[in-house]
């Protein structure tokens, strides 16, 4: 007999949790250490982008690694300081909003990325990228995972590392430029970041020109 399928709605979403089940296998096949690499800031309109690559302790693994944005600021920064106490390699790299400019993204993404896994202090067999895409001229097998951030503990870690210090770089630039709020907003396109450029303008070398509306030429850059 063929039960039915329900069409009712679920009382609950469930929640995927990462885990290091990727990694295990990895290690069972002889591709060990595995790194996992994430980035962070790819949308907003000013700001680098960052990116970081993590190569945990299988003995060591810290609770509650999970995708940065499902977590609080004050959950990101204590897991940033256990990540960084207890994994065995973390590695973290930017790309300026001049570097976006020059080619785009998506390719400063994943250089980001790679930059970061060449300078961890050990060498990985395998790099597990969040996404769909590999960053090329990696030195060792990479790998893609689609919700990898949901999925591995790894690339889970390596989102906590890149999304802290974008935060941080960016809480910087709003000390250094009071009017725009980027410790508030991180460079994302709000109401008052977009307010705070019509009065006082993009800031050169910040601000990602080729990203709208300063690609379509409606503001001028101002040299600070």
């Amino acid at each position: 007999m063929v039960r039915a399928r329900s069409d009712s709605p679920l009382l609950f979403e469930i929640v995927e949790k990462p885990d290091f089940s990727v990694e295990t296998k990895a290690i069972a096949a002889g591709q060990w250490p595995v790194a996992g690499m994430d980035e962070a800031g790819r949308g907003p309109l000013a700001g680098p982008v960052t990116a970081a690559a993590v190569v945990l302790d299988p003995e060591n693994i810290p609770e509650g690694l999970d995708d940065s944005k499902r977590l609080t600021f004050e959950q990101r920064e204590a897991l940033f300081d256990r990540i960084l106490a207890s994994a065995l390699g973390v590695s973290m790299a930017s790309i300026s909003a001049e570097g976006i400019d020059a080619s785009n993204i998506l390719r400063a993404s994943l250089e980001a990325m790679r930059r970061a896994l060449c300078g961890l202090p050990l060498r990985p067999k395998l790099a597990l990228a969040d996404g769909r895409d590999v960053p090329p001229g990696l030195p060792c097998e990479g790998r893609a995972l689609v919700r990898g951030d949901q999925r591995s503990q790894s690339i889970a870690a390596a989102s906590i590392v890149a999304k802290v210090m974008r935060d941080r770089m960016m809480a910087d630039c709003g000390r250094r430029h009071v009017h725009y709020g980027f410790e508030m907003h991180m460079g994302y396109a709000t109401a008052r970041h977009r307010t705070a450029i019509e009065i006082h303008g993009p800031v050169a070398r910040l601000h990602r020109t080729s990203f709208a509306p300063f690609r379509l030429g409606v503001v001028e850059v101002v040299e600070d």
